[in-house]
């Protein structure tokens, strides 16, 4: 049976980051993924990182300069048809950039070299069929039939492992609705605006990426299926309605993709030598583009936790990172939640509010800095 100090389950940004982290203070650490080494990631996510989260990444070598990416210098707020709206720029919070805009496949495939440069051991194209937690150590076996054994066991994936856990129960709500990715061009070029509007049809951002947008709308399920396959006349009219023409006309609709939308969260993230982080942990509605920030803050804290301790899983590590971790992702998810139950109504009063808090961040810098710094740091 092989043992190692910690075992990650997850080979994406979040697990990536843990891994490397814990490996840097000297555990011996080895990862467990799915895919197999070297293949290609199928996924059309264009990803949202703050400048915070970028820095995570690249403290420990796992966002190198050949990853493509698109400055966000500026994130501009407003709602269809009504008054107010806001404007969040790098100089509120005097850094060089909000963030960045990384393709998923792109960053996922830079993570494996990493990994390996760290010598950190990855089992590729392997899965974990089954958890057992003894007092001293963790056990996985995996499809394979092999048992590995950790004094720690990291969860980084959104898979249902940690529902098979004693005491461990996920939270899930429905949101029974899908967001529409498409590649966007318009007539102007991206100029490090990322835009958010708070549209009829549902909430969309526009996030500079590869020489356009990166379009991402909230739809009903239905809706977003019917778009998904309309002619692309068809989504760029909708689309021109809801956002208008600040950026021109739309020249050029790209391919499309749907993701379900839905709040999934655990009532406790950690069992005993058993601790989950990132999608394991909570999944998010993507209207505030919070999710991976606030795993990849999970993974930094997870090791800030544990550094210096004898044994990575015993109880008072656990127990401290559960601690520190519960007001940031609270707030993060219930403040995602509220955002989409506030831009959802459609009265002329709930219109109104909305519009008024968006003319009070923008006419209040202290204010505006104090949200800004909470959606790049974290609370």
């Amino acid at each position: 049976m092989t043992h190692a100090d910690v075992i990650v389950v997850g080979a994406g940004p979040v697990g990536a980051l843990a891994a490397l982290r814990l490996a840097r203070d000297g555990r011996r650490v080895l990862m467990i993924e799915a895919r197999a080494a070297g293949e290609t990631v199928r996924d059309a996510r264009a990803l949202a990182l703050s400048w915070a989260s970028r820095a995570l990444l690249a403290e420990v070598g796992a966002f190198p300069d050949s990853v493509p990416v698109s400055m966000i210098d500026t994130v501009h707020v407003s709602q269809q048809g009504r008054m107010g709206r806001t404007r969040i720029s790098r100089d509120d919070l005097a850094l060089p950039h909000l963030g960045v805009v990384v393709d998923y496949p792109a960053l996922t495939c830079a993570l494996a070299g990493v990994l390996e440069e760290a010598g950190v051991t990855v089992r590729w194209q392997s899965r974990v069929c089954k958890i057992n937690t003894l007092a001293r150590y963790a056990t996985v076996t995996l499809d394979s039939g092999e048992l590995l054994s950790a004094r720690l066991l990291v969860l980084a994936d959104g898979g249902s492992l940690a529902e098979t856990l004693p005491g461990i129960r996920r939270h899930v709500h429905d949101y029974a609705q899908s967001a529409l990715l498409a590649q966007i061009e318009f007539e102007e070029a991206p100029a490090g605006i990322a835009f958010e509007r708070f549209a009829d049809a549902g909430p969309l951002a526009l996030l500079p990426h590869a020489g356009g947008y990166m379009l991402v709308w909230t739809r009903t399920s239905d809706d977003a299926l019917r778009l998904q396959s309309a002619a692309p006349e068809v989504l760029a009219a909708e689309l021109q309605q809801s956002f208008g023409e600040r950026l021109g006309r739309i020249v050029g609709v790209g391919e499309r993709a749907l993701f379900p939308l839905a709040l999934r969260q655990l009532n406790r993230v950690t069992a005993s030598r058993v601790v989950m982080i990132g999608n394991a942990a909570q999944t998010m509605h993507p209207v505030a583009a919070q999710g991976l920030n606030l795993g990849l803050r999970d993974a930094a804290q997870l090791a800030d936790s544990l550094k210096g301790a004898a044994d990575p899983g015993e109880v008072a590590g656990l127990a401290a990172y559960a601690r520190a971790r519960k007001r940031d992702s609270h707030a993060v998810v219930g403040f995602t939640h509220g955002l989409i139950r506030l831009f959802d109504g459609s009265s002329t009063l709930t219109g109104a509010l909305r519009g008024a808090g968006m003319m009070t961040l923008d006419a209040i810098p202290p204010l505006r800095r104090r949200f800004a710094g909470h959606l790049v740091f974290g609370v």
